[in-house]
């Protein structure tokens, strides 16, 4: 087709050629004479680097992904990989960032902007900015709001794929529940927790044998690396295909009960600083780090916390300062006035706790969303909050009373369902992402050079 094309347009250029110099020659005039011409330089301006599904991977976009990452791992500390081999990394994340947001753009799965909004300005204040300081601090280092913009748009529509393709179709049945209760009856009253970090290398889901060959030799490569003492970000950054590649491989402080079952074997053994051998699992193979451990009381007293509260959502036809004006009003007949606060939840709350007059029962530390629970803390029994705003809407909260009190069984067969789902989580998360790279059709490019 280019062939064709190319010939297409000689041949027209010819032919005009032709028809100017038979006009000039009819109407007696000299043609000019011919200027000798220049060769004509050829630039590349982009070029594709990978093929995914029904979409490409351009040079220039891989190139502004590695730089993004270099920046983000000098700005931890971690010294950087060779060159071609981030940039194989990059590559790979990049084409399975692809492969998930046209997945959750078949299933229509969407942002809204206010949710992008609201998400944003958690960032900005996680940060202690805010949203106008963070987005020029964003700028002096030279990222650009809009493309910072897109980029938490696109991690909150990956985490609502994974939640709906992964988390939410996990099972824990009552016999693993109670397995894991009675498990738990034998433990000394203290249960460990780990701070680890780790490397993953992915299989194919019909791997050959000199696939897994390959490997478990890159797996054992890392393997070596860390046990002499290399740095484990930049181990990670070279050999991980985990998400977590590029923030150090780190899986943070897990509580032995809600590691993976792979792992949580191989650390028990382990002293800080210590590296574990391979392991093999159906994704892949594993390489664990332990950076530390430290022991929790098992059963503890925690302080719980009776409230209540009121919450208006913000939409097209209620505005965030409307919100909050309406609350700061009912706040103000409850305070001043001697309104029923349970009342005016039943007649204003858009929470489905409206009936019982905005009544949220016991809570437990992280029943509710930190923007709620920071604030709640605050308050002494009887006390109202001011208009507070978390990702739901604008809240008005109020403490009724506290108590110390040790778990119900109730609740310890809600703990123990939610460390058996995370349990499974990262194993079921980790098989999706294999089997949907698997059934992607993917092209890669990179050597085209």
């Amino acid at each position: 087709m280019r062939i064709l094309f190319a010939v297409a347009v000689l041949c027209i250029s010819s032919l005009a050629q032709v028809q100017v110099q038979a006009q000039t020659q009819s109407q007696g005039q000299v043609p000019a004479p011919r200027v000798a011409r220049q060769p004509v330089r050829v630039v590349l301006v982009d070029r594709i680097v990978a093929v995914v599904g029904r979409e490409v991977v351009t040079a220039s976009e891989l190139a502004e992904r590695r730089e993004l990452t270099e920046r983000q791992l000098r700005q931890q500390g971690t010294p950087l990989p060779e060159r071609s081999i981030l940039e194989r990394q990059v590559l790979e994340r990049l084409v399975l960032d692809k492969a998930q947001l046209q997945l959750a753009k078949e299933n229509g799965i969407r942002v809204e902007e206010s949710q992008l909004d609201r998400a944003l300005e958690r960032i900005a204040e996680n940060n202690k900015l805010t949203l106008s300081a963070f987005r020029q601090a964003l700028e002096k280092d030279g990222v650009a709001f809009d493309k910072f913009r897109d980029e938490v748009r696109q991690q909150i529509l990956l985490q609502r794929l994974r939640e709906r393709e992964v988390d939410d179709r996990i099972d824990v049945s009552d016999s693993e529940i109670d397995q894991f209760l009675e498990d738990s009856k034998s433990s000394s009253g203290s249960r460990s927790e780990f701070n680890l970090v780790h490397v993953l290398v992915r299989l194919p889901e019909q791997a050959s044998p000199e696939q897994i060959d390959r490997a478990r030799q890159k797996a054992e490569k890392a393997r070596a690396e860390s046990v002499s003492g290399a740095d484990f970000a930049k181990i990670a950054a070279s050999y991980s295909d985990a998400p977590d590649a590029m923030q150090g491989g780190s899986m943070g402080w897990r509580a032995e009960d809600r590691l993976p079952e792979i792992f949580a074997g191989a650390v028990k053994s382990l002293r800080p600083g210590e590296t574990s051998p391979v392991l093999r699992s159906p994704g892949g193979f594993h390489v664990v780090r332990l950076v530390d451990r430290r022991g929790a009381e098992e059963g503890a007293p925690v302080e719980q916390t009776h409230a209540r509260h009121i919450l208006v959502r913000t939409n097209e036809v209620t505005s965030e300062a409307d919100a909050r004006r309406r609350l700061a009003d009912l706040r103000e007949r409850v305070v001043t006035g001697g309104a029923d606060f349970a009342e005016l939840a039943r007649l204003h709350s858009a929470d489905g706790s409206a009936s019982r007059g905005g009544d949220l029962d016991w809570l437990h530390p992280g029943d509710t969303v930190p923007e709620f629970e920071r604030v709640m803390d605050t308050l002494k029994a009887g006390e109202i909050s001011q208009p507070v705003k978390s990702p739901f809407g604008w809240h008005l909260v109020q403490v009724l009373e506290r108590r110390v009190s040790g778990l119900t069984q109730d609740r310890r067969r809600l703990q123990a369902r939610l460390a058996l789902k995370e349990r499974k989580a990262d194993d079921a998360f980790q098989e999706w992402l294999r089997q949907l790279r698997d059934r992607t059709y993917v092209e890669m490019r990179l050597e085209d050079r």
